[in-house]
């Protein structure tokens, strides 16, 4: 068991705080702040515990010089300050001479927020690459630190992996929900459990349907993972998003034939064309043409999937079913996502695309649990760890 945040004093201590303050902006406006919202029971402990909060967090991608403009932390920073009781700080630099002094001059219970970690990626990959160097610096800023972004925990950064390594370490209450809640309801899931997957690269969800497959009683597929499948299957799926590499169609073709009892695929489907921005029209799927395009699933699969969804204790949701941000192929994802929350099922949503999915249609209050983890979802389901987590100190067992 890898130690808590709990199980150590953090009393008037420093604690460096990695949180996933990735959040979506526009206009300098957030446009959904759930994640920092997530990191605050973790925020709030230290506050009380008169801790010095120094917080770590990634935003954006960060390539060049330029990307710094649009890519600080100083809206989130300002965002925070209007959430928590104590003062927060806002460093422009994630590093730098006069950092420590800084600190040394905060009063307890107060927080700093240091730049995204990602301008250390600029000119040389030090955050990404978990140079070591970067890593003790941001280690020799506190006494403790605290991992609390399990959205960045599948990532071996120096701000996520690489601190752990040279103080005493410990995971925060966000972490800790989702380990407790993935473990307990996809792990230990109830049966029959059913999985409804969607996205558009079946490349980044084989291992992922691999590891599940002989968990699942029910694999539902939908989005460019089914035009993946289908294609394999022999049906025309028109100028869809679908894979064409070989190894990766021949592992589909296998995981088809050895579970073709548990896997469901699309029987009709919503498609437009390329050359034509206007056109729709509903087929089913043995009547998809070269020049189409699928968007959407059709009704006669939502209700064929309905008879599996109505009989599931636990359901799981990755991906949508569609282009669901465009109003003309919505329809199959809203009402498949408002079919599973009339469900009695425990209702789990992983990965970003579902979680945003479940969000657009204002749906969140009527799931189980939304993780907040994309890739580290699916990782941590997989494998069972993740290689942040796996590098926080153990809990000390006593006798």
């Amino acid at each position: 068991m890898k130690t808590r945040i709990q199980d150590l004093d953090v009393r008037n201590k420093r604690v460096l705080l990695r949180c996933d303050f990735n959040v979506p902006i526009k206009d300098g406006v957030i446009l959904d702040d759930s994640k920092i919202i997530a990191a605050l029971n973790t925020i709030e402990y230290l506050i009380k515990q008169n801790a010095k909060i120094i917080i770590l967090s990634h935003f954006g991608k960060v390539k060049s010089e330029s990307d710094k403009e649009k890519n600080s932390l100083a809206v989130v920073a300002a965002h925070l300050q209007k959430l928590v009781s104590t003062k927060v700080i806002f460093s422009k630099q994630p590093r730098s001479l006069f950092l420590e002094a800084k600190i040394a001059e905060m009063n307890p219970g107060e927080i700093m927020v240091l730049e995204n970690t990602r301008f250390e990626d600029v000119p040389t990959k030090l955050e990404s690459g978990n140079d070591p160097q970067l890593a003790m610096y941001w280690a020799g800023l506190a006494d403790i630190f605290c991992l609390d972004a399990f959205g960045s925990a599948h990532r071996c950064h120096a701000s996520t992996h690489g601190v752990a390594k040279y103080i005493p370490s410990c995971i925060g209450f966000l972490v800790q929900h989702e380990i407790q809640m993935l473990d307990q309801y996809i792990f230990g899931a109830a049966h029959p459990f059913t999985i409804v997957m969607g996205g558009a690269k079946v490349e980044d969800k084989v291992e992922l349907i691999e590891s599940l497959l002989p968990r699942c009683d029910h694999l539902l597929l939908t989005g460019g993972i089914a035009n993946s499948c289908l294609a394999v299957l022999g049906f025309n799926v028109g100028n869809s998003i679908r894979t064409t590499d070989p190894e990766i169609m021949l592992k589909l073709k296998d995981i088809l034939i050895q579970y073709k009892d548990k896997i469901m695929l699309p029987i009709d489907v919503i498609i437009g064309r390329v050359y034509n921005d206007d056109f729709i029209e509903h087929v089913n799927i043995n009547n998809v043409k070269d020049d189409d395009i699928i968007y959407d699933i059709g009704m006669k699969t939502i209700y064929k999937f309905k008879d599996i969804i109505d009989k599931s204790k636990t359901i799981f949701v990755n991906g949508t079913a569609g282009k669901y941000e465009d109003i003309k192929y919505a329809t199959g994802t809203r009402e498949l996502l408002e079919m599973i929350t009339k469900s009695n099922a425990i209702k789990i949503v992983g990965g970003g695309d579902g979680v945003s999915a479940v969000k657009h249609f204002k749906l969140e209050e009527k799931f189980t649990f939304l993780s907040t983890g994309g890739g580290a979802t699916l990782e941590y389901i997989i494998n069972g760890s993740l290689p942040a987590i796996e590098n926080i100190t153990d809990k000390e067992v006593t006798e």
